[in-house]
């Protein structure tokens, strides 16, 4: 995306990160977006192509999480997806053919609200049908914890899957291997 704005690096990452809330949160719609991220007006067919190529970037999960909280949901929890996501890449996600069901999915441009503010915590609470206490959120981000935890929520910040893994066995008694497919060829 950076070649395609002819912008560094750094300062296409910076330019891309400074309104994403706002995108995430439905405050400003696609084109408005990435004419902000290249500092320019771009064409409707480079804002498509941008955002084809943002939507595919995020559809690449850890190998392991999609069935692991498939298998979360199957050993009989509840199960939410929170995410701050614009529409577009919500659009691309739920159609990806990885994604597990969940009992109830919270998307930031839906609710108008991003993590970490109260209202999109309580907004799934309320559609997994939980109180605060009874959850847990997992979550790669430190501000998005503190802000849950800051509401009773059990939390684990996520660096890896077996890592998630050990801290529910650990610290909840919830125990839910995690399963690798190995590819073999030949």
């Amino acid at each position: 995306m950076a070649s395609i704005l002819q912008m560094s690096v750094p300062d296409f990452q910076q330019s891309y990160w400074r309104d994403r809330l706002a995108f995430d949160k439905a405050t400003l719609d696609t084109a408005t977006y990435w004419h902000g991220v290249a500092q320019r007006q771009l064409s409707a067919d480079e804002v498509a192509r941008l955002q084809e190529i943002d939507s595919a970037s995020w559809a690449h999960p850890d190998p392991v999480m999609p069935a692991w909280a498939g298998q979360v949901r199957a050993a009989g929890f509840r199960t939410g997806l929170l995410s701050n996501m614009p529409a577009p890449v919500r659009d691309h996600i739920i159609q990806c053919p990885w994604l597990p069901e969940f009992d109830h999915v919270t998307f930031s441009c839906d609710l108008r609200s991003t993590k970490p503010s109260r209202e999109i915590y309580q907004h799934s609470l309320a559609g997994l049908g939980v109180s605060a206490t009874d959850a847990l959120l997992l979550d790669d981000r430190p501000e998005n914890i503190q802000a849950a935890q800051a509401l009773g929520i059990h939390t684990i910040l996520f660096t890896t899957p077996a890592a998630a893994a050990l801290d529910l066995d650990r610290r909840f008694a919830i125990h839910v291997p995690l399963i690798a497919t190995v590819k073999t060829t030949g």
